[in-house]
């Protein structure tokens, strides 16, 4: 298994543990209010929502990660989504140790 498999994995545990934001109005809010420690975004993503997510996450400093496309995000967290954040710091730790 790779490791972008088991980030993947790890995706459908973060929404389990409730520690999981979806859709792009509450994920702006949460970028908004300091919640969410890292965003990701498919790499599908439309061109709207590309330039409102990369310049909202550079301005309040939180990272973005783009390795994945609608239908893997989607199948990792069982709902259609393009972008969602992930508020558990430890959550994040284990994501970049995998994603490098």
């Amino acid at each position: 298994m790779t490791n972008s498999e088991r980030a993947l994995q790890l995706l459908g545990l973060v929404r389990r543990a409730g520690k999981l934001v979806t859709g792009e109005s509450f994920v702006l809010a949460a970028v908004r209010d300091g919640s969410a420690k890292l965003v990701l975004m498919a790499s599908d993503a439309g061109k709207t929502s590309q330039k409102q997510f990369r310049d909202k996450t550079t301005s309040y400093d939180v990272p973005l990660n783009e390795s994945f496309t609608k239908d893997q995000l989607s199948t990792a967290i069982g709902s259609a989504r393009t972008v969602i954040a992930i508020t558990d710091p430890g959550f994040v730790r284990k994501l970049h140790q995998l994603l490098e």
